[in-house]
């Protein structure tokens, strides 16, 4: 990790210190996984409550967005309330994109047995037929893109096993740890597509597609979820390498983890298809609030926000909405 990288992520650890104390318990079972920043409710003046699903109900914004960005979300939500506190509370549900679609707003979802909104009023995919599936129902007639990502392979602090690239996911010494391909589409849509390009998705998968599970025996593992699991098993030395998003080894230096990142080359990284896409749900509750948030993350300060997190930042004429059409151009 260069060290302009290393003095970001020490002023994000710095600006995380600063903000909000949780005001609700997390759930049990969400501990090291992270699993604690996928719902929370974020109130005017800085407080922040998790896990309180109900609030998908009776929140002033509710957004179900694309996992990884948990993130990002203190930071761009205080900033938001800042400018406009008339939105006292904004409830963030940050999962695998899919399964919201399909388990939350296709269909009634339930979260450690609470029943939760079918209809957010904003839903934000890195999987732009995600929202094309929701404008063919009726729910969703345009979108914005507002931030890019890329592939990154995190390692352990210091590079021990001196991994230079991707093409060295090649090598039997070492113990690798990915995002399963069920749930995550960081590896079901990217990573899969960039070992295809390198000639190794046999040998890293064994052409396997699960869940928690040895892929390949003794050296790829695919995880449940993958926010926070690669980074623990590289340090607890169970893992050597994993497929993350740059984002998150900028997030993981900042909390301290002794981890960090080797660059993955264009155009293996991906980065020219992974656009994060946003949209109002018609039958969300919060019309103007919505449209508030739609008007801020096209601003300066939010792009911002996302690139001190890792994200790239949109280009002007991508933060404008414009209607879904049939099919989807990538950058």
């Amino acid at each position: 990790m260069t060290s302009i990288r290393k003095i970001t992520a020490i002023a994000l650890l710095a600006t995380a210190a600063a903000v909000s104390v949780p005001a609700h318990a997390v759930p049990a079972g969400q501990g090291a996984a992270g699993h604690g920043h996928e719902y929370r409710t974020f109130y005017a003046g800085g407080a922040t409550a998790r896990g309180k699903i109900d609030d998908s109900y009776t929140a002033d914004l509710v957004m179900y967005l694309a996992g990884n960005q948990c993130l990002v979300m203190e930071a761009l939500i205080t900033d938001f309330q800042t400018k406009y506190p008339e939105v006292r509370s904004v409830y963030v549900q940050t999962t695998p994109a899919g399964k919201i679609v399909k388990q939350q707003i296709l269909a009634q979802g339930e979260i450690n047995g609470t029943r939760t909104a079918r209809n957010p009023d904003l839903f934000a995919s890195i999987n732009l037929g995600h929202l094309q599936k929701l404008r063919q129902e009726g729910l969703m007639q345009s979108y914005m893109v507002y931030a890019h990502n890329k592939l990154e392979l995190m390692v352990a602090e210091g590079n021990p096993k001196r991994v230079r690239g991707p093409q060295d996911l090649a090598r039997d010494d070492l113990a690798q740890s990915h995002p399963n391909p069920l749930t995550e589409a960081i590896f079901r849509v990217y990573g899969s597509q960039m070992l295809r390009d390198l000639g190794l998705y046999e040998a890293v998968t064994g052409g396997q597609t699960c869940r928690r599970c040895w892929a390949v025996p003794g050296k790829t593992w695919f995880t449940a979820h993958h926010q926070g699991e690669i980074p623990a098993r590289i340090e607890q030395g169970t893992a050597d390498v994993g497929i993350v998003w740059s984002s998150e080894v900028l997030h993981a230096h900042a909390e301290g983890r002794r981890v960090e990142g080797v660059a993955i080359p264009a155009p293996y990284n991906m980065a020219h298809k992974v656009n994060y896409a946003i949209g109002q749900v018609a039958s969300g509750r919060n019309s103007a609030s919505a449209h508030k948030f739609l008007r801020y993350l096209a601003t300066d300060a939010a792009q911002a926000i996302y690139a001190q997190h890792g994200f790239e930042k949109a280009l002007p004429e991508e933060l404008i909405s414009k209607p879904i059409p049939a099919t989807i151009a990538r950058r």
